[in-house]
């Protein structure tokens, strides 16, 4: 099987990369690419039913750093995380943190969720330019501040945590990357030995705190990892719901008029068909094969890496008619944006609560909001993981 790569045509592929996923999709559901240069090939699931498949894999594993694979790669305690474990750990870790990320404890997070977003936009109408930025002015800083005030960390140094964060999800260059997590790490070490000291109601100090029946608790290089996951996971991809979601909108504006006159009625369809038609995670992070794994057909070999296209599988035709169409009355009929199997999103019912307070708000607020003419072009995220602009500038 010939290897596709795509690193060749990296800038294209990050601002649309669908044509490319259709055409390795009509010649099969699993292909082998070249994403990232210096790590060699990889292979890519682009078929909805074999992504599921691998998502779910026991022999796709996740805790990467036993496998050999990036030996000129350092690992921190960041690295110490639920999303780059396996059974056993990883089930040991998401019981412990499950018990306090609850339904109960998102819900009540409802009034200020609303809260923050209407002083955000009341910030933006009050703006006599009637232009922003609209990742500034609202897509970063509502999910920021909801994950900072949930798990009690509302002094963090955000410009700095910024930085380091769109290095670990968007790396401009493999050391930036390398640097952005050695760094992370030293500062969250700081913020749980900060909070052990005076903890609080919130959620880094219950987690702190928990103890399983057998008495089992995280240790403190599992603290940091999950002080990194939820920062970092919290509020990455709700950023580019948000966003990815305004610009799916006032590119096709008689779903936009359609979710204005009846918010109540279709408003939650369309944030699933966002997330479908263009989501916040083009990929999900990387697994690699324990053994020899056959997918769609094809047989990858034991200590590949696989990346499973979260995007490709949203718009695959065997799954959903007319993938390419944004309808916010599809069906939906089971999107991957959020993951499968043991891994699926442990935040996804607070980012679909975010994602709806945001987006009713902005059309409430702002009944002309459209693309500001006079701004910059978009800058879209390099890498093959996150899907989104750095900038959306609006007007209304």
């Amino acid at each position: 099987m010939p290897v596709v790569d795509i690193s060749a045509d990296a800038e294209n592929f990050y601002a649309d990369p669908y044509p490319l996923y259709a055409r390795l999709r009509e010649a099969g559901p699993v292909h082998q690419v070249l994403l990232w240069a210096e790590y060699g090939p990889s292979w890519l699931v682009v078929g909805h039913h074999e992504a599921r498949q691998a998502l779910n894999h026991p022999e796709l594993a996740k805790d990467w750093r036993s496998s050999g694979l990036f030996p000129g790669v350092a690992v921190s305690e960041a690295n110490t995380n639920m999303l780059e474990s396996d059974p056993p750990h990883h089930t040991r870790l998401r019981r412990l943190v499950a018990g306090e990320f609850t339904a109960r404890r998102v819900e009540a997070l409802r009034p200020r969720v609303q809260q923050i977003t209407d002083e955000l936009l009341d910030a933006m109408a009050a703006r006599p330019e009637r232009t922003a930025d609209l990742i500034e002015a609202l897509a970063f800083p509502l999910p920021m501040t909801v994950i900072c005030e949930l798990l009690g960390v509302p002094g963090l140094d955000r410009d700095r945590f910024r930085h380091w964060s769109r290095e670990v999800v968007a790396p401009t260059t493999t050391t930036a990357e390398g640097t952005a997590h050695r760094e992370l790490s030293c500062y969250l070490a700081e913020l749980v030995e900060a909070k052990a000291k005076a903890p609080g109601e919130d959620l880094l100090s219950a987690l702190i705190r928990t103890r399983d029946e057998d008495g089992d608790a995280l240790a403190p290089d599992e603290l940091i990892g999950m002080a990194f996951l939820l920062l970092v996971a919290g509020h990455e991809t709700t950023v580019n719901l948000i966003s990815n979601g305004v610009r799916a909108l006032l590119d096709h504006p008689a779903q936009l008029a359609a979710v204005r006159a009846d918010p109540d009625g279709l408003l939650a369809g369309a944030v699933e068909e966002m997330l479908r038609y263009d989501g916040p995670l083009q990929n999900a992070t990387f697994r690699y094969a324990r053994q020899d794994v056959e997918l769609g057909g094809t047989v990858i070999p034991a200590g590949a890496i696989v990346m499973v296209s979260l995007a490709a599988a949203g718009r695959d035709p065997g799954r959903f008619p007319r993938p390419d169409a944004f309808d916010i009355r599809r069906a939906p009929q089971g999107h991957l944006a959020f993951g499968h199997g043991p891994h699926f999103c442990i935040g996804a019912p607070l980012a679909r609560m975010e994602g709806r307070i945001a987006l009713r708000g902005l059309l409430d607020r702002f009944p002309d909001l459209a693309r500001d003419p006079a701004g910059e072009p978009p800058l879209w995220l390099p890498g093959g993981l996150m899907r989104g602009v750095t900038r959306l500038p609006v007007c209304w």
